[in-house]
């Protein structure tokens, strides 16, 4: 059976820790593919602080072309509306059958925020989640971060070093070395006019100054 990783985010930009991260858990979790899922229009993002979803998406594109394990995926920009993560999964699961093993990626700050998300509960009963770790926020996953109203449906399997859920989806803990980078750091220093060299591979830079991007607020709501 096939193993394939679901990355969703709005990569604004996408930078080598999202990189670094994916490949942590390829080789971790042994799956076949990552698949990274730009945002078309987040739920819980304000709309002026994102770029165009097609400029996001062809930096995605840029940035993991050179992986054989990497792809991108514009099931999320197709999709009219707001992006929710239960359709996203429903559409994958749907096109590659129940052969083939789903792990959504997120991180613990996104996680702790799941109750929020659209028919959340659904979301357990639909693929196995991996939960990653990040310098600089809580290291350690534990059952305490499982949804309060949902915590009942889940025990620790020793073996597999994860919750398993009353449907056999299991959410995994992930601790990567990952990368101290961030979207939001990278605008603060194009809007300052500084590098970002060696924060974001070198295609994704060279499409960034070519374009103009994150200069300014202004230039981020319509690049």
């Amino acid at each position: 059976m096939k193993k394939i990783g679901l990355f969703g985010g709005t990569f604004n930009p996408i930078h080598l820790g999202h990189l670094r991260a994916a490949e942590e858990i390829c080789d971790f979790f042994a799956l076949d593919r990552m698949i990274f899922i730009p945002s078309s229009d987040p739920p819980h993002k304000e709309k002026e602080e994102i770029l165009p979803a097609p400029l996001r998406a062809e930096m995605v594109r840029l940035a993991v072309s050179d992986n054989p394990r990497f792809a991108l995926s514009g099931v999320e920009l197709d999709r009219p509306g707001k992006s929710y993560s239960i359709e996203t999964i429903e559409d994958f699961r749907r096109e590659l059958g129940a052969g083939t093993h789903l792990y959504f990626i997120v991180g613990l700050d996104a996680f702790l925020e799941i109750s929020g998300w659209k028919d959340y509960a659904s979301l357990f009963g639909l693929c196995h989640f991996v939960v990653m770790t990040r310098p600089g926020f809580e290291k350690k996953f534990s059952r305490e971060h499982l949804p309060v109203e949902l915590a009942d449906e889940f025990c620790y399997d020793t073996r597999e070093g994860g919750y398993v859920h009353r449907s056999g989806f299991l959410v995994y803990p992930a601790e990567i070395i990952g990368l101290d980078i961030s979207s939001t750091r990278i605008r603060e220093f194009l809007r300052k006019g500084n590098s970002i060299r060696y924060l974001v591979p070198p295609a994704v830079e060279a499409f960034i100054q070519t374009n103009h991007l994150y200069r300014n607020k202004d230039s981020e709501a319509t690049g």
